[in-house]
């Protein structure tokens, strides 16, 4: 197998983590415990002064200093419009820090239970939260980050597949026979006709908290794209319950933002481009040993087999009529 990503975290040592955090003038009383994340290593600890922190230090290589700022000044203009979200800490007049080769932020600590997508009072004041952020959203593109397209999320990731020696042989010719089938149609229904704006970009179930209300974190996928992005991820079920969950959605999401109804046209060409670039993804982060200890079924044929089975599945997906939202009495 190929290795296709340089893996820089090997020298994060405890030692180096304190050092890092220290800089800023923050000591830990506590342990550093890790968190659920794979693209970058997240930590939470103590301070000697009680406070309880999150250490979030990004993967080399993947974001320049440019689009990590933006990534932060986005989330200072959302939390200064009172939208609850995590945001990065300004210690010392800065967001983002600098230790040796690595980069990190510090966040506060803050709990809260699984958001409930089958919830309707909960669905409510996500879209209506939604409404809000995509209202800040709209005010500027940003200028660093990329936009969701093609390149990104289909040609890149068919090169690293068809290189990750991942694909068993036995079932490459129907793999990228239907990957290759997959990208076609989604070429043709992918187009420009939505307004870009600055988005979430991974606003799945499990980057929301509930506490007294939705708590959104992760904004490191955050880039240019269409505000359906931040609203197909929450839809499941039977395409009756999706049909239910998006018109509680967007009534909420109106009343602060205009949504453009051609956009659901994009839901189903947008969860293809999602299964191929994530697949490349995995493919190319391997050699980082967190991700076999977490995925260790992705070197198995029997997930290649299924792989091939689900792209069958976008494929017929992309057939049905889109979703649209239901008629007001």
């Amino acid at each position: 197998m190929t290795a296709l990503d340089d893996f820089s975290f090997a020298d994060l040592t405890p030692d180096l983590l304190l050092n890092a955090l220290e800089s800023t003038g923050i000591y830990a009383s506590s342990g550093l415990l890790p968190l659920n994340s794979y693209e970058n290593r997240v930590y939470q600890f103590s301070s000697d002064d009680g406070r309880r922190y999150v250490a979030k230090f990004y993967r080399p290589q993947r974001w320049s200093d440019a689009q990590i700022q933006e990534e932060h000044d986005f989330a200072a203009e959302l939390a200064a419009q009172e939208i609850p979200l995590a945001a990065p800490l300004a210690i010392n007049g800065q967001t983002l820090h600098h230790y040796e080769h690595h980069r990190f932020a510090l966040f506060p600590s803050v709990g809260g239970r699984q958001f409930e997508v089958d919830n309707v009072d909960q669905l409510e004041q996500v879209g209506r939260f939604l409404g809000r952020i995509h209202k800040v959203g709209q005010r500027t593109l940003f200028s660093h980050r990329p936009t969701i397209g093609l390149e990104e999320y289909l040609v890149q990731p068919r090169a690293v597949l068809e290189q990750s020696g991942f694909i068993p042989a036995h079932l490459e010719s129907a793999f990228f026979g239907d990957l290759d089938r997959l990208i076609a149609v989604l070429s043709e229904r992918w187009h420009s006709d939505w307004q870009s704006q600055r988005i979430h970009g991974d606003c799945h179930p499990g980057n929301i908290l509930w506490r007294d209300g939705p708590l959104f974190v992760d904004l490191d996928d955050a880039r240019n794209g269409p505000a359906v992005q931040d609203l197909w991820m929450l839809l499941n079920g039977s395409r009756q319950d999706q049909l239910m969950q998006l018109d509680t959605l967007l009534e909420a999401y109106g009343e602060f933002a205009d949504f453009d109804p051609r956009e659901l046209q994009l839901i189903e060409p947008l969860r293809g481009l999602r299964l191929v670039h994530y697949m490349a993804w995995l493919a190319k982060r391997w050699q980082d040993p967190a991700f076999p200890r977490a995925f260790p079924w992705f070197a198995d044929a029997k997930y290649w087999e299924g792989q091939v089975l689900a792209i069958k599945e976008q494929l017929a997906a992309l057939e049905e009529p889109p979703l649209q939202l239901m008629p007001q009495w």
